[in-house]
């Protein structure tokens, strides 16, 4: 699966648009994890806690958005984006989505 932030992939066009396809996933903060924070708030630098979190989020909204976008059949999504919103105090969404598209070479159209 070629997943790409631009519209277009060199060397490939897109034959036919399959449609929107998304994942997503809903984190809160464990308790732990903000103690650990807010030391480290206090003296500066990276909050390797939330960073191990959020790369695991994104991971898992990237495989969600993936699985549905092989559902259609697609060889590719393009136009990928990320988006995050606050849900509660302490918890967040992490989404991504883009368009599911079918591919040719560039040479066979």
């Amino acid at each position: 699966m070629i997943l790409v932030t631009t519209d277009e992939i060199p060397g490939r066009r897109i034959a036919r648009t399959l449609g929107l396809v998304r994942g997503s996933s809903v984190r809160a903060r464990p308790l732990t994890r903000d103690i650990m924070a807010v030391f480290r708030n206090m003296v500066g630098g990276e909050i390797p806690e939330y960073t191990k979190m959020l790369a695991e989020s994104r991971e898992q909204a990237l495989d969600r958005m993936i699985a549905e976008a092989k559902g259609l059949g697609a060889d590719a999504v393009v136009g990928i984006r990320f988006v995050t919103s606050q849900i509660m105090a302490g918890a967040a969404e992490l989404l991504v989505y883009g368009t599911a598209v079918l591919l040719e070479d560039e040479r066979a159209g």
